[in-house]
């Protein structure tokens, strides 16, 4: 079983929603890295992505389906009902390393991007 999310994941002022390189759409990367330790369904989804609508989440995992870098599995834990999670695919996983150079890129050129979005 994977640790729960961290509520915290995504700081607001994180470069994350600064940079300048995303993968898909606004919320795809950072689905992405909530998928990087492993299987989670929707509501454990929403956790650190507390900025974003159900339809919205939907919509993302949906295209990220659509790649192919996400899949949607049924998990039946003991005495529950199935219930969907999503998780990386070979090919969801293998965007992580170029998702690590990007952060770190971003990372190194934070006050760059924030004085050209300032000004």
């Amino acid at each position: 079983m994977t640790q729960p999310l961290d509520p915290e994941m995504f700081d607001p002022v994180c470069p994350s929603g600064l940079s300048p390189i995303r993968v898909g759409d606004k919320w795809a990367g950072m689905i992405i890295r909530c998928l990087e330790e492993g299987p989670r369904r929707f509501s454990e989804l929403r956790v650190p992505l507390r900025g974003i609508t159900a339809k919205v989440l939907t919509q993302s995992l949906r295209a990220l389906q659509r790649d192919g870098l996400v899949i949607r599995n049924s998990h039946a834990a003991p005495g529950h009902a199935p219930a969907p999670v999503y998780e990386l695919t070979a090919l969801g996983r293998s965007i992580l390393e170029p998702m690590n150079a990007a952060c770190a890129w971003a990372a190194d050129h934070w006050d760059d991007l924030l004085d050209a979005r300032e000004s």
